[in-house]
């Protein structure tokens, strides 16, 4: 079932060299748990958020294994420190292949 799967990230334009940022992101996505049946009773194709990850500047910030349970439009937020200008990259891995990405950038000042 194909849905229309919508990353939100929101970062800091800049930060101080070695600061801390909040970084707060959203996915829109249903979260199928493959167990409810559809109007015809066929069962809908698991479709979950497995894996959350995070780089910057190719070093791993976070990544997060997502269980079953997990919520519809999951959300995350949290601290990174930023040691110079570069690139987050936000990737989100679903169980039917699908992979979502986002990068936004932060320039020291």
């Amino acid at each position: 079932m194909a849905q229309d799967v919508k990353p939100r990230v929101r970062v800091p334009k800049t930060a101080s060299a070695g600061g801390s940022v909040t970084i707060k992101t959203l996915i829109s996505h249903r979260m199928e748990s493959g167990q409810r049946k559809d109007s015809d009773g066929n069962l809908i194709p698991r479709s979950i958020i497995n894996r959350f990850t995070v780089e910057f500047n190719g070093q791993n910030v976070i990544d997060v294994d997502l269980a079953p349970a997990i919520s519809t439009n999951p959300y995350f937020e949290f601290e990174a420190i930023v040691p110079e200008t570069g690139d987050m990259k936000f990737t989100w891995y679903d169980d039917d292949g699908s992979v979502y990405e986002d990068v936004q950038s932060i320039t020291v000042a």
